[in-house]
């Protein structure tokens, strides 16, 4: 009976794997298919108003990586804490239960706190509102990552540190963090690729602008909100520039992963 139960387990494992790959596979070639016949080089130097994505990736990658300065030594740094600092206490446990209630939460509700926090009361969307959201998503990644690299060091290492002299800040900063550099950079990445790839929070923070600017305090282009607007645009035209836009953030997110993964396999 235990035998029979467990390849039935088995099976049902193995069809609901075939079947999320299954979906994935369908989605990823309709992508392909669609976005590839509406692709040429063009995008990459001609603004929206000309039938282009020049402005827009150029504002997402602004935000996302204003985004990343703000959001990565907060996080880095809240991570050492929690881990060589914290020791298990109460405190601590509550700010990783937290952490992970911020991992988890809906990107939407993000987006609206903004909205509320910043948008309201200065006025208007702007990019500095939607690089503001995204930091809110990136910060409890990059705790959780470098928390969760930190933790695989051996205590062994913070011994002999200690022993040699060194000071806890050397000990973390020539010892800890080298040794656990590569899985933190490989979550900083795929940090990276989960909020440039975010639309529900700019919706409400930063929206899109067909136009180029660097001014962060108005309306700021977007890929991912463009996209949205465009793919409910009844002129086909718009439609096809949705689909090639979704294309180039897609291979881009794939990129960083596989980059993050290479990272994570030969330099560990």
């Amino acid at each position: 009976m235990r035998l029979l139960l467990n390849k039935l387990v088995l099976l049902l494992a193995i069809l609901s794997a075939c079947a999320g790959l299954a979906f994935l596979a369908w989605i990823l070639i309709t992508l392909f298919l669609k976005g590839i016949t509406s692709f040429h080089f063009g995008l990459f130097v001609d603004d929206l108003i000309s039938n282009g994505l020049r402005n827009l990736i150029i504002g997402q990658f602004i935000m996302a990586g204003l985004a990343s300065l703000i959001g990565i030594p907060i996080g880095v740094l809240a991570g050492v804490y929690l881990q060589e600092y914290g020791y298990n206490s109460k405190f601590t446990r509550l700010i990783r239960d937290l952490n992970d209630i911020m991992v988890s939460a809906p990107s939407i509700v993000i987006g609206a706190f903004v909205y509320a926090i910043i948008v309201i009361p200065t006025g208007g969307a702007s990019g500095f509102a939607g690089s503001i959201a995204l930091t809110i998503m990136m910060i409890p990644i990059v705790i959780n990552t470098t928390d969760n690299m930190l933790s695989l060091v051996p205590t062994e290492l913070r011994e002999a540190g200690i022993a040699i002299g060194a000071s806890k800040y050397r000990v973390i900063m020539d010892i800890i963090i080298k040794a656990a550099k590569v899985g933190i950079m490989t979550g900083l990445l795929l940090s990276f690729a989960r909020i440039i790839g975010e639309t529900a929070p700019l919706l409400f923070t930063s929206g899109t602008s067909n136009y180029f600017t660097l001014d962060l305090t108005q309306t700021f282009p977007s890929l991912t909100v463009s996209i949205y607007d465009l793919a409910n645009d009844p002129v086909q035209a718009s439609r096809d520039l949705a689909w090639a836009a979704s294309f180039i953030l897609t291979v881009l997110v794939l990129m960083i992963n596989l980059i993050g993964r290479y990272i994570t396999r030969h330099k560990g």
